[in-house]
């Protein structure tokens, strides 16, 4: 898949890197250090410049937190209180009352859990979603989605600017990155299942 994202992002240039980071916005497993780091070398390369590349990544990058912001407004918090209220997902820990705890928690910490969580692999795309569920204000989740996305895509883009025929190495560092945060993501949420489990046996 990377061959034919490269091929793309080759042969269409700023546009091709806007779509590409649109869709790994909703797709997350798109690799973006992949393209990023291409599209930097492109510009050591070609008449692509790094101003033009990261413009294009982060309009392509705030075009699809946008889409995910507003599928987030439009799924009723009540029919996921309903479905996390089934017996097989209370089995494994999980509660109604969770899921307003989560979004209570990142209501009050909406603004830095936007900014921060788009330089973070994974989370990037999906901190879109409780951010549209929670109403976070427009205006507000634009603002910091264009910032965190411009240092993130402007990191990427240089790293590969300056690697030139090397960028590729770059990509092998940020997916060992991503690996261990989806680890430690996936450890947190098994500690958390304990700890329900424990509670739950404990009453």
């Amino acid at each position: 898949m990377e061959l034919q994202l490269l091929r793309l992002l080759s042969r269409f240039g700023y546009p091709g890197m806007f779509l590409l980071l649109t869709i790994e916005s909703i797709f997350p497993p798109i690799p973006s250090e992949v393209v990023l780091t291409f599209g930097g070398f492109m510009t050591e390369h070609t008449s692509l410049t790094l101003t033009g590349m990261v413009i294009a990544a982060t309009a392509g990058s705030t075009a699809g937190a946008m889409l995910l912001y507003l599928t987030g407004r439009l799924i009723p918090l009540e029919r996921l209180e309903r479905i996390l209220s089934k017996r097989w997902i209370q089995k494994i820990g999980f509660k109604a009352e969770d899921l307003k705890k989560t979004l209570n928690w990142f209501d009050k910490h909406e603004n830095t859990a936007v900014l921060i969580g788009r330089c973070v692999p994974v989370i990037r795309s999906l901190i879109s979603i409780p951010a549209g569920m929670t109403r976070m204000p427009l205006a507000g989740f634009l603002i910091r989605t264009v910032i965190g996305s411009s240092v993130w895509n402007l990191l990427l883009l240089s790293l590969g600017k300056k690697a030139g025929s090397s960028w590729y190495q770059i990509t092998a560092v940020f997916e060992r990155y991503s690996i261990v945060i989806v680890t430690i993501l996936l450890l947190a949420l098994l500690l958390y299942v304990a700890y329900k489990q424990k509670g739950n046996a404990a009453r």
